[in-house]
């Protein structure tokens, strides 16, 4: 089976699209990756959705990436007294470390790290986004901020501080479980969540997750129809007994090919992944 595009459709799997005939019928209608959102679900869930998939994988003969997506770390408000409240656009709001439920004019944020990495005109994102603060004074336990964009805001909404770099891991502990297993299962890509710099990458990539992922189980039961140069995205999860290493003519960067299995040569400027 070939496609012949360079774009990839990625669909997500959840409990309404997880059947055998659903993930086949996706695959039909043109899906390339299958995203397994690891903030949700058992490891036994996501185990049977890989299971489907590679069976739909045999079944075409065309290579099917799965994208595990870690959850990362979670910054979230406290609880309010009386339910949910609504900010009004230009009205000031307190966060601070006293657990005490919340009201109108103050919230927990539990999470001292934050407090550490402000400085004034901080911009503070809740519930996604759909509520931002601009913080006008703060200290090592507390925020003064003005209402940006107000509306309703419900207890343990997510906290977001785009300006800032705070001195916490991308990883937490479920997502090292999480990272470890997903691999054992022979995935093919890994998202992260929580990202601020590029050492937050480089501890993702350690040498025990590449060299799960390097363990990707080979592909003697895949017919090599599809075509290398619109394929070289799968690149870094292709490295079975059945395939061949190259190098890239143009980037001279390594990686494994099924086009070698027919002779094929990447030889053309259109088939760098690097282009």
């Amino acid at each position: 089976m070939r496609r012949n595009r360079n774009a990839k459709i990625v669909a997500t799997l959840g409990p309404a699209s997880s059947s055998p005939e659903t993930i086949r019928q996706l695959f039909l209608a043109g899906v390339d990756v299958f995203r397994l959102n690891f903030s949700h679900g058992t490891h036994a869930d996501h185990a049977a959705r890989v299971e489907t998939i590679r069976a739909v994988e045999r079944e075409f003969g065309r290579p099917i990436a799965i994208l595990i997506d870690l959850q990362g770390p979670k910054l979230r408000i406290g609880t309010f007294a009386d339910g949910p409240i609504v900010l009004a656009k230009g009205a000031q709001f307190r966060l601070d470390l006293d657990m005490v439920a919340g009201d109108q004019r103050r919230v927990s944020l539990p999470h001292p790290e934050i407090f550490a990495a402000l400085e004034a005109d901080t911009t503070l994102l809740l519930d996604d986004g759909k509520i931002q603060l601009r913080v006008k004074s703060f200290g090592p336990d507390f925020a003064e901020t003005e209402v940006i964009a107000g509306g309703k805001l419900s207890e343990r909404k997510g906290v977001n501080v785009p300006g800032a770099i705070l001195p916490i891991s991308p990883l937490t502990a479920k997502d090292r479980r999480d990272l470890d297993f997903g691999l054992s299962l022979g995935a093919d890509w890994v998202a992260l969540s929580f990202v601020q710099r590029a050492d937050d990458i480089d501890e993702a990539r350690g040498p025990r997750s590449w060299r799960k992922l390097k363990s990707r189980r080979p592909l003697s039961n895949l017919t090599p129809s599809f075509s290398a140069p619109t394929d070289l995205w799968w690149r870094a999860a292709i490295s079975g007994s059945n395939c061949r290493p190259s190098k890239c003519l143009l980037c001279n960067e390594r990686f494994c090919t099924l086009a070698a299995a027919r002779g094929g040569q990447l030889s053309s400027r259109r088939r760098c992944w690097n282009r």
